[in-house]
């Protein structure tokens, strides 16, 4: 479950960096751009909730295993909630809640660059570690955008749809370099839902008898 959710904030993380989009030959890659702006101001002016549903692919194109969550995100703090475990980050740390096993994973966020778990620190670095590049607009209004990640990772593209008028992510794929995918799809996306800093917190007094963990 964590790297469901975890790539779902790197696409909502990385349009932050939108003013800043080149092409590889340095220039600004223009539809890009607008797009990811529209995108940024969608999950960061207001708390947004959503439903993700992460589907494997092998290199056949043979779906290997489904998940789904719930997702409400406000300006880098988090909850995820997805079959008996739960992530709750406070944007200070991360509570990884495992129901089932009663124990609870305290880790701190990391100082990484490249974070998938902490969107704050992704922004702020998302100049030095990807290249956007804007393939096409579909006749449904979705804008295609390819996401180059400029040092070497684990895969080789990440691909965006986002619906170019309201901003609004509705998948996402992770392209690999054995040519297996992961796909991401959004639905009951809403903005401005209510929410408060003890949503975001992992109560330890409510939870008696849980197994504490603390990696920080």
């Amino acid at each position: 479950m964590k790297k469901l959710f975890f790539l779902m904030l790197v696409a909502l993380a990385w349009t932050a960096g939108a003013q800043i989009t080149h092409t590889a030959n340095g220039q600004v890659d223009e539809n890009a751009q607008r797009v990811l702006k529209k995108a940024y101001t969608k999950v960061n002016t207001n708390a947004v909730s959503m439903s993700v549903t992460m589907i494997n692919y092998n290199a056949d194109k043979k779906e290997t295993a489904r998940q789904s969550a719930k997702v409400v995100y406000n300006k880098g703090k988090y909850h995820v909630v997805a079959d008996g475990q739960d992530l709750y980050c406070n944007g200070t740390a991360v509570y990884h809640w495992n129901s089932k096993a009663n124990e609870v994973v305290i880790s701190p966020m990391s100082d990484a660059d490249v974070d998938l778990m902490n969107p704050a620190k992704l922004l702020s670095n998302y100049s030095k570690n990807f290249r956007p590049k804007f393939i096409r607009q579909e006749d449904n209004g979705i804008a295609i955008i390819d996401m180059i990640p400029l040092k070497r990772m684990s895969y080789h593209k990440i691909r965006l749809f986002i619906n170019a008028q309201s901003g609004i992510l509705s998948q996402m794929e992770i392209h690999n370099y054995d040519s297996s995918c992961g796909t991401y799809k959004v639905s009951e996306f809403k903005s401005g839902v209510k929410c408060s800093d003890s949503d975001f917190n992992f109560d330890l007094n409510a939870h008696k008898g849980v197994e504490v963990i603390d990696m920080r």
